[in-house]
């Protein structure tokens, strides 16, 4: 374990150093990231301005449910997204092997080597947008946050499971990019509250397919607003997270260089 998690250290600064050797390379990725994750708190600001709502949610609610959307977004781009981009393109250039010679698993290398500091900026923003929104509702309590930050932990479970999922499918089906794009589509419904959605919508994206886990569920549980299948929708998202790995392990262990 010793071994690994020195693995990792020298892996984040490598890719660390790498990031800031080009400053203004660096602080413009960070700002742009930014700036296209903020536009929709922005697009909330004018709907409460305009008098309008989400029916039930107060302004600050909802800036919350949006805050924590922005937090997991920037965590999964920070620890794990790379490992899809990463495959896709030793797949495509038929350079895995070069990876999978090395004496330490290739998922965790490929997961070491996929921390994106560049996420640094997403997060700081969602962090202040975060503190913000909770000057504006009250209800927290030490057993929420704790439910809190299980119920976020469960919505990472969820990215991580379609990264490696997505990844997988690229042994066999090559530059199959449009499949991340498909996710954040339906990803997009866990910014809004889930209480304006017909109830199959809220059952499909509870228990089927748990974005509402990404962000609604855990902004809920914070301010007191839960439900008690919000814990049983945790089951889902471990086994999203679990059918990935086994999946990705499983192509991996077929992989035949160039082409998948």
């Amino acid at each position: 374990m010793r071994r690994l998690l020195r693995i990792y250290r020298v892996c984040v600064m490598a890719n660390l150093a790498t990031a800031i050797s080009y400053r203004m390379n660096f602080i413009l990725n960070c700002l742009i990231t930014l700036i296209g994750n903020v536009l929709f708190p922005l697009v909330t600001v004018i709907i409460y301005q305009s008098n309008a709502s989400f029916a039930g949610w107060t302004f600050h609610e909802a800036l919350l449910i949006q805050a924590v959307f922005i937090l997991s977004t920037a965590c999964a781009s920070l620890l794990f997204n790379g490992i899809m981009w990463s495959t896709m393109s030793h797949v495509v250039e038929g350079s895995l092997e070069v990876l999978l010679i090395k004496p330490a698993p290739g998922l965790f290398l490929l997961l070491a080597q996929a921390f994106n500091i560049e996420s640094i900026g997403l997060l700081a923003g969602g962090l202040a947008i975060f503190g913000y929104a909770l000057g504006g509702v009250g209800g927290m309590t030490l057993m929420t946050w704790l439910l809190f930050l299980l119920l976020f932990a469960a919505g990472l479970l969820v990215m991580l499971g379609v990264v490696l999922i997505v990844a997988a499918i690229s042994f066999k089906w090559v530059a199959n990019s449009r499949l991340p794009e498909m996710f954040e589509s339906v990803k997009a419904f866990g910014r809004y509250p889930g209480t304006i959605f017909p109830k199959m919508v809220v059952a499909i994206s509870s228990f089927i397919f748990p974005v509402s886990m990404i962000a609604f569920f855990p902004a809920s549980a914070l301010i007191g607003r839960w439900e008690g299948y919000y814990v049983a929708a945790i089951l889902p998202c471990l086994l999203f997270a679990g059918f990935g790995i086994w999946l990705y392990n499983r192509m991996l262990h077929s992989y035949k260089s160039a082409g998948g």
